[in-house]
């Protein structure tokens, strides 16, 4: 089954709820930064992010240096937002 690409009144719908995301210029896809106390905890987050995207099967790009991870989300598949992208941020919103 191939997975839907979010509509534009879903995608500001869930942006609406995730308000530390930011949309990329596209439309395409999501983007947040963190900043942690230093190495150790960003690699923690990253793990526990890790291993919730490998049982969703879905994967975000991200980039860590030091105490900082860049994230952005989006869904291949689509070619866009999905709700894959969603629940994964929620998830990610709420260990943080």
């Amino acid at each position: 089954m191939a997975i839907a690409e979010l509509t534009d009144a879903e995608r500001d719908e869930a942006l609406g709820e995730l308000t530390d995301w930011t949309l990329r210029d596209d439309g395409k896809a999501i983007h947040r930064s963190f900043k942690f106390k230093d190495f150790n905890e960003a690699f923690g987050f990253m793990t526990r992010v890790a291993i919730t995207a490998d049982k969703q099967d879905h994967h975000p790009e991200w980039s860590n240096v030091y105490n900082r991870v860049e994230i952005t989300l989006t869904t291949h598949d689509c070619d866009g937002l999905s709700e894959r992208d969603v629940k994964l941020a929620r998830f990610i919103d709420g260990i943080v």
